[in-house]
């Protein structure tokens, strides 16, 4: 998953980062009102943690362009101020939920997997297509009822093409979804091949043909 955490309390924020990339999600980070703003412009989240009180401006302001350019992030806002105004705004505004500092990280964590599962799947852990299920909670993928051994990136790939099934892909779309900002440090982009090749090789293996080359254009995950 790809998050990011805008948030100007910068021992909070790299908390919320570290322990978050344990599960290998991609973080990224805003520190003020106008580079969460800018990447928000830019980049497709699927949670975005959203400090109200951001230093040269509001998170609310963030979180109206967020829906008024009808992005499909995820919004968790948070806020030192255990205000009920602050909180029923940010939920009117659109924000899919809200914790109040100070917090445990393990309950954001919660919160944004239970986002995750509302707004991605319906609010299962169980993402289905075909005879390909996956279970999100284990990160596991079956064909079949067959375990299918993916590596951590193949897996988010797998995910990324089944929430995206019929559109076509391109290879910097999904090089910035698997590798965040880290991907316009690249020459090129031969390592997507070769995650996309070995995932399709392993599909197909077990009769899963489904992901097929745009060529000159990308890839798309779609039954012939």
């Amino acid at each position: 998953m790809k998050f990011l955490i805008a948030e100007d309390e910068i021992e909070l924020q790299q908390s919320i980062v570290t322990y978050l990339q344990r599960d290998d999600n991609i973080c990224e980070v805003a520190s003020d009102f106008n580079e969460a703003s800018e990447k928000v412009a830019i980049y497709d989240y699927d949670v975005i943690v959203l400090d109200i009180n951001l230093i040269t401006g509001s998170g609310l302001d963030v979180l109206k362009t967020l829906k008024r350019e009808k992005k499909k992030a995820g919004v968790i806002i948070i806020s030192a101020n255990n205000s009920l105004t602050d909180k029923l705004e940010g939920l009117d505004l659109g924000a899919d939920d809200y914790i109040t500092k100070p917090f445990h990280l393990a309950e954001l964590n919660s919160r944004i997997k239970a986002v995750l599962r509302r707004g991605k799947y319906g609010g299962d852990e169980i993402i289905e297509f075909n005879e390909i299920k996956i279970d999100t909670k284990s990160r596991t993928a079956f064909i079949k009822d067959k375990a299918i051994a993916l590596t951590r990136k193949e897996y988010d790939l797998l995910v990324f093409f089944i929430s995206n099934k019929g559109r076509v892909l391109s290879k910097e779309i999904i090089a910035e979804h698997l590798w965040g900002d880290d991907s316009d440090l690249l020459d090129n982009f031969d390592f997507i091949y070769v995650h996309i090749n070995n995932l399709r090789k392993k599909l197909t293996l077990e009769g899963a043909k489904y992901i097929k080359t745009a060529y000159g254009s990308g890839y798309k995950f779609i039954e012939d």
